[in-house]
């Protein structure tokens, strides 16, 4: 066998291990997708989810507090606590889903691409868990209703800075 075969046959096979564990972690990602949809809808109970998200829907044009903008916000903010901890639910579990996927990319030399990627999906999750639980409970107003989505801009940013950071360190 020479050399350019040899050294395409091992192209081929590291190529086809990485096709490989992408598609376990793929499976993973959309296994534990499934799981978590299924638990927090478990969760809710004797709630029916589904008609406090279908609630949900009644938002109305209001006003950001201090601005002349108006947005969509829910009429009554704090009357959806049961939407917010599913919500929060769905934050945590989409975090601990990243980290895991972080912690698999590792030892099975994932593209500098696709840790970045997972790197900012797991601080974006992280941090809507913690603004969810922060800023949307039963005591909801539109000023927190309006500081939360700032933080989830926040957080998209902060998501950027970490995909970046990750691409700039092994670059």
């Amino acid at each position: 066998m020479t050399e350019s075969s040899a050294s395409r046959k091992s192209g081929i096979a590291g190529e086809t291990s990485s096709k490989q564990s992408e598609g376990i972690i793929s499976a993973i990602s959309v296994g534990f997708l499934f799981i978590l949809f299924g638990s927090i809808y478990v969760l809710a109970l004797p709630t029916s989810l589904f008609e406090k998200v279908v609630a949900f829907t009644s938002l109305s044009s209001r006003q950001v507090p201090g601005t002349s903008i108006f947005l969509l916000a829910p009429t009554s903010p704090a009357a959806h606590s049961v939407f917010y901890t599913a919500v929060f639910q769905f934050c945590v579990g989409l975090a601990f889903l990243q980290l895991v996927v972080l912690i698999l990319r590792l030892p099975w030399n994932s593209t500098t691409a696709k840790t970045a990627e997972t790197l900012g999906s797991l601080v974006f999750w992280s941090g809507a868990a913690l603004l969810s639980t922060t800023f949307l409970n039963a005591y909801t107003t539109v000023n927190t209703w309006f500081a939360f989505w700032a933080g989830i801009l926040v957080m998209m940013g902060a998501s950027l800075i970490a995909r970046s950071i990750v691409l700039l360190l092994r670059k």
